[in-house]
């Protein structure tokens, strides 16, 4: 038997600023983030976070801000990806970084 999807979906994008670790940026990209995830009506719930620094092989900490977003399902986040307000964040945010790598997945059973 295969899995089956079931919502939420999550939505993981990390940022390498191409000024890395520069703080006036690092504030730059969250302030972009919060305002338009206050605007879009597709996302459930969101966090931004920065890396925590750590001993671990398996901890990556070489980026400079993360982005967590929950939506209802796959559909929602398609919605999302073409939505006005994401559309404005990735004109007027862009020219911040340099790398952006997306995990995005949803649970089954």
């Amino acid at each position: 038997m295969s899995p089956v999807e079931q919502g939420p979906f999550f939505h993981v994008v990390y940022f390498w600023l191409k000024n890395s670790k520069s703080k006036e940026d690092t504030i730059k990209l969250y302030n972009e983030l919060n305002k338009f995830l206050t605007e879009n009506k597709q996302v459930l719930t969101s966090h931004i976070g920065s890396p925590v620094e750590s001993e671990r092989e398996v901890v990556d900490s070489s980026y400079d801000l993360s982005l967590i977003v929950t939506f209802k399902s796959k559909g929602d986040q398609d919605i999302y990806q073409n939505d006005p307000t994401h559309l404005k964040f990735v004109e007027n945010a862009s020219y911040l970084w340099d790398k952006v790598k997306v995990y995005d997945s949803m649970g089954f059973s």
